[in-house]
């Protein structure tokens, strides 16, 4: 239950559906209440399909690319940190309103709500805890978004738009500190293997 609870976390950070929800408003705005649902669904089938399967190579391609699980959590915990980073000095996620028929898969399923920081945090915990549980507390995530997105109208009334990005910038800084932990124990795993040669 605790490996649950710490890879749930991680991951809802890194999903940062709260973030995701008012650019999720603004390309659902023309649509009806119905045809909404039907881009949740989409959106969060999309989601945990590509994050499943990710989860699921990822490991084999590490593998097949002789890349160690602390060069991973290096290079991974500095992408995550330039993402975070990005997000929290105001870098915004630029997405134009595509075709609504695909709306939910792109860009919302991909790369909104599965992208670079999903992907990588998945990863990196399945270094640390069973694949079953990893991939558990991802699809977890994902249809929380979905739930989130549901009743986005209500959540970024009640919140407001101040309260939108407080949340967003809190979670985005929590990010930007797993990716600072992510490296510092990468680079402890690397000059641990380099001291027992």
């Amino acid at each position: 239950m605790k490996d649950f609870f710490v890879c749930f976390i991680q991951m809802f950070v890194a999903v940062d559906a709260i973030g995701v929800l008012p650019l999720f408003v603004a390309l659902t705005e023309e649509l009806t209440p119905r045809r909404k649902r039907t881009v949740v669904i989409q959106s969060v089938s999309t989601a945990t399909i590509v994050a499943i399967v990710f989860l699921l190579a990822g490991p084999h391609i590490l593998r097949l690319l002789a890349i160690t699980v602390p060069d991973f959590m290096v290079a991974g915990g500095l992408l995550l940190f330039v993402i975070a980073m990005g997000h929290i000095l105001g870098e915004r996620r630029h997405v134009g309103k595509s075709d609504f028929d695909t709306l939910g898969a792109v860009p919302i399923g991909v790369p909104l709500i599965t992208g670079p920081a999903v992907l990588t945090t998945g990863l990196l915990l399945m270094s640390q805890h069973s694949v079953g549980i990893v991939i558990l507390a991802t699809a977890v995530n994902t249809v929380l978004a979905g739930m989130m997105f549901m009743a986005a109208g209500a959540i970024a009334r009640l919140l407001g738009h101040a309260g939108v990005r407080t949340v967003s910038k809190i979670a985005e800084l929590l990010l930007a500190s797993i990716a600072v932990m992510m490296v510092r124990r990468g680079l402890f795993f690397m000059v641990r293997e380099f001291m027992e040669k």
